[in-house]
């Protein structure tokens, strides 16, 4: 009896064999798969564009484009970086094995296939696929600035929160290629040895806050974890000065109004008359959108926190 799933899998087919591709794409939907077909290395990338797959079946020896240039251009296009691949090949020296891992694979399956087999081996990197998922939807919903590479720096995964740091940091919309080249040197500085660079590096931008990167350490094969975090080299009034675009009194103003200030202990300290806090505090609510003083330092307090 054909062996079933709760949902419809996708497994894309990747193979230049019409004979290959019958045989393999009646199995898989028997066991309750849906199948999407490649003839070629470009239909594949072609798919993969429009439709992600949740695994994907690879044949290494292809006319034109191979599969393990096929397997790299796929690993490159973030919407399928994480989908388990597995080759399928003829092939079966050691040196092909190490290229599709190499290329991005996860394991290697000898032609002809066993279907038993291939079902078993699905089953299992399906699962560590949506286990290693789920670790990073937490890590998203913790917050947390985190990233993870390859051994030759190219990214494998990054939580959004670590990614709109890098971009802040960087002061552009691709900062990761940035982070990335600077933990390619790094890592390389690391397998040269003898001894281990310090554990934590900095990132300077002209212009721009420095960013730390830390090594937290191997987290699986060929995927290192590093943890950013922000240099804030700016002073309170700097930061709000600059995030709210206001003049250095109105920052001045406003910081005083987050410690819970009022009008006439601003004036004091700051040397001004009530009436011109009163002036910079109109400003100030204009500048941040709000209505009054509890808002306004609501707002302040979330940039000085980093909420």
């Amino acid at each position: 009896m054909a062996e079933t799933y709760d949902r419809r899998d996708i497994v894309l087919l990747v193979d230049d064999s019409p004979e290959a591709l019958g045989f393999l794409t009646e199995a898989l939907e028997q066991s309750g798969f849906s199948a999407l077909i490649a003839t070629s290395g470009n239909a594949a990338l072609s798919i993969a564009e429009r439709i992600t797959p949740d695994v994907i079946l690879l044949d290494a020896v292809m006319p034109g484009m191979d599969g393990f240039e096929t397997c790299r251009r796929l690993k490159a296009n973030a919407a399928v970086g994480q989908t388990p691949v597995l080759f399928m090949t003829g092939l079966t020296e050691t040196e092909h094995v190490v290229r599709a891992l190499e290329a991005g694979g996860v394991d290697y399956l000898t032609k002809p296939i066993n279907i038993d087999e291939l079902r078993a081996r699905i089953r299992v990197h399906l699962s560590n696929a949506r286990s290693a998922q789920s670790a990073r939807v937490a890590l998203d919903a913790a917050g947390r600035h985190l990233l993870a590479v390859r051994a030759d720096g190219s990214i494998c995964w990054s939580t959004p929160q670590a990614t709109r740091l890098v971009n802040a940091a960087t002061g552009r919309d691709d900062g990761l290629s940035t982070v990335t080249k600077r933990i390619a040197r790094w890592m390389d500085n690391r397998t040269r040895g003898p001894s281990s660079p310090e554990e934590s590096f900095t990132l300077d931008q002209p212009g721009q806050a420095g960013l730390q990167i830390s090594y937290l350490g191997g987290i699986g094969p060929n995927e290192y974890l590093f943890r950013l975090t922000a240099e804030n080299r700016l002073t309170d009034d700097e930061m709000l000065r600059q995030h709210f675009a206001l003049t250095q009194r109105e920052s001045e103003v406003l910081l005083w109004i987050a410690k819970g200030k009022a009008n006439r202990d601003i004036g004091e300290i700051l040397g001004l008359s009530a009436r011109t806090v009163t002036k910079h505090l109109e400003q100030i609510y204009v500048k941040l959108g709000v209505e009054n003083r509890a808002s306004a330092a609501v707002k302040a307090t979330q940039v000085l926190h980093g909420i």
